[in-house]
């Protein structure tokens, strides 16, 4: 099966189901895209009775090719990566994203968790 991000924006319905599936964004960062901000990658996945099983991301701008693999761990380009060990959020830089969902309801979410997250002394 076939899932492609751009369709699913225009309206299709998309449906995933037990079937090896791929996953596709070709331009994820879509508005970073139109308004030439240098954050825009290529997202495929591929999914096996609803569980991931790998991923690629290529951050076109960068030139960087993020891979991953269930059980085999994370690569930028061979490069083996891994996440911090932090576990103390307030020595920690968040970052987040706010999405383009305008409708009032996603807002007041949004805002919400906003103020939760500038409650905490994070250092950015």
């Amino acid at each position: 099966s076939f899932i492609g991000e751009e369709s699913v924006a225009a309206g299709e319905g998309s449906i995933l189901t037990d079937n090896p599936t791929w996953i596709i964004d070709p331009i994820d960062g879509t508005t970073n895209f139109v308004h030439r901000f240098p954050f825009v990658a290529v997202s495929i996945g591929f999914v096996v009775n609803k569980k991931i099983e790998f991923g690629i991301v290529y951050s076109c701008i960068e030139d960087k090719m993020y891979t991953a693999r269930k059980g085999k761990g994370a690569f930028c380009n061979g490069q083996k990566i891994q996440v911090s060990g932090q576990e103390d959020i307030t020595k920690s830089l968040l970052v987040t994203e706010l999405g383009s969902n305008r409708d009032p309801e996603t807002i007041k979410i949004i805002l919400s968790n906003m103020e939760r997250l500038l409650s905490i002394p994070i250092h950015g």
